[in-house]
């Protein structure tokens, strides 16, 4: 395999293989420190990101390669030059590269056009990174995602959530997904993509009822219009991950975040900064389970 756009890039024996390597990176560090020596990784950043551009920067060095940050601010990609051109380019002074953009569109012409592996980072329609981090985080924390009921609260419309409905599907283990009827649903390609395999409500106590995986994401995404900001929140206020919310889930669950959060609005500080969140755990993973895609792709 070249690329990973979406998490159903891969099949069910390579998503376990790699969250077993992630694992074995995350215990024993050391031992790949010069792994991707002389390797150089792209990140080309459309989308701002903290996560993302620490984690495989580091994650690179780390590895013993070195990592170059391009943003799409001063770039005449898409613009002087085309996106295939830049992508042939880039396959001459780079071994990998990892691309968050606005629209999985852009990535996918530029993976069709590199002679090396694309990572997708975000976009539009997925976000296959962050989704590694949240298994390898379950399994780290006994949930296991082939079978713990894992429930996500919030905007069904979200490029975290279609790759956690992905993933529960080629697991065999659809997750719940508790959200607004409307702009806010989980779209039916989705849906389809997945062949059905996804629990969808439209009521939050009956989604979260008896999970062992409590997960939500921001509210305020970019783009939102400030006038539009008051209707967004209200729609999404009965989705609000609280006390109340955690006491309908297993007395064990646990309660996860993508980052960034906002306190007060899509979970509450007692929440999140509780002894049931896994959040900052969660973060640190994006580090382990990038590596070891990264040696994945570089077949390593």
């Amino acid at each position: 395999m070249k690329d990973l756009l979406q998490i159903n890039n891969l099949t069910k024996a390579e998503l376990l293989s790699l969250l077993d390597k992630a694992g074995v990176v995350k215990s024993s560090p050391a031992d790949y420190y010069s792994s991707l020596s002389h390797k150089t990784l792209l990140m080309i950043f459309e989308k701002p990101s903290l996560r993302t551009r620490l984690s495989f920067e580091a994650g690179m060095t780390q590895l013993g390669g070195h990592a170059i940050f391009y943003s799409m601010e001063n770039s005449p990609m898409g613009k002087k030059e085309s996106v295939a051109d830049t992508a042939r380019s880039a396959s001459r002074f780079c071994d990998i590269a990892m691309f968050r953009a606005n629209e999985q569109s852009m990535i996918r012409e530029f993976a069709e056009n590199a002679s090396i592996p694309v990572i997708d980072a975000l976009s539009d329609n997925a976000h296959p990174c962050q989704a590694l981090a949240d298994l390898l985080t379950m399994r780290e924390k006994d949930k296991d995602p082939s079978k713990a009921k894992i429930c996500y609260l919030g905007n069904g419309n979200n490029n975290v959530t279609f790759d956690l409905i992905r993933a529960g599907a080629l697991l065999g283990n659809p997750i719940t997904v508790g959200c607004p009827q409307g702009s806010y649903d989980v779209p039916q390609r989705i849906v389809k993509e997945v062949n059905g395999a996804v629990h969808i409500s439209h009521s939050a106590s009956d989604a979260v009822r008896d999970a062992d995986v409590v997960y939500t994401d921001t509210w305020l995404n970019y783009g939102i219009l400030r006038e539009d900001l008051d209707l967004h929140i209200n729609l999404l206020k009965p989705f609000q991950v609280n006390a109340s919310t955690m006491a309908m889930a297993r007395p064990d669950a646990i309660f996860m975040h993508c980052l960034p959060a906002m306190r007060g609005y899509e979970v509450t500080s007692d929440v999140i900064d509780g002894p049931r969140s896994v959040v900052f755990d969660q973060a640190e993973n994006r580090l382990h389970s990038q590596k070891a895609l990264m040696l994945f792709l570089l077949g390593l």
